[in-house]
């Protein structure tokens, strides 16, 4: 479902107009894309605080409310007072709802707990943790999650095994990505060993080229 939000235009663009609408507790902003000219608008600032509560902000549709017309659009960036940390302007791009846009989404895991490879005293290693993805903004998921149920010792979830909406795909070079993998304890322990012992041989080495040379 797409967010409605309203905007008025601005008449005046620069700094000094900014000021002005960040005074009045507002938030400036802009429109763009599609091959159409740029509007500068003017969000209302504690509404869009609000919106700022959403999960996953940035892969939803929004309907922009002008007195021009309604504009299709997606939050693309958003820019921080760097003291205050208050949202100082807005950028928005316009999308045609028909045709595939490429959005990142978060990756989450669930059932760590009840994961046959952690019953079994492996340890999850949860290295990619967003995925791309490809497909028409409305079917675009908040995220994707992986369940780690049947996952075993020594197995991984690549992203050609992401459980995916119907609609959706998956971006450029992200099948091949591995996102989680549950390793065997103990073979994380030869490793810690293996790299303990490699830093005890190179400290002797380390130190020596550290020495003064003898005169």
């Amino acid at each position: 479902m797409a967010i409605e939000i309203n905007a008025e235009i601005r008449e005046r663009a620069g700094k000094g107009a900014s000021r002005s609408i960040r005074k009045s507790n507002n938030i400036p902003a802009v429109i763009y894309g599609e091959k159409k000219s740029p509007v500068a608008i003017e969000l209302n600032g504690r509404d869009f605080e609000t919106l700022l509560k959403t999960p996953a902000l940035r892969t939803k549709l929004f309907n922009i409310k002008t007195p021009n017309g309604v504009e299709d659009a997606m939050l693309m960036d958003i820019q921080y007072h760097p003291i205050s940390d208050k949202v100082i302007h807005a950028d928005f791009k316009r999308i045609n709802v028909n045709a595939p846009v490429n959005v990142v989404v978060p990756v989450e895991v669930a059932n760590i707990e009840t994961s046959k490879g952690i019953k079994l005293g492996g340890v999850l290693n949860f290295a990619v943790r967003k995925v791309a993805l490809r497909g028409l903004v409305q079917n675009i998921p908040e995220k994707i999650v992986i369940d780690l149920t049947n996952l075993n010792i020594g197995e991984t979830v690549h992203g050609s095994d992401l459980v995916l909406p119907d609609g959706i795909e998956l971006g450029l070079h992200q099948a091949e990505l591995a996102f989680a993998t549950i390793g065997g304890k103990m073979a994380e322990e030869a490793d810690n060993k293996q790299a303990a012992a490699a830093a005890a041989a190179a400290a002797p080495a380390a130190a020596a080229a550290a020495a003064p040379a003898k005169k």
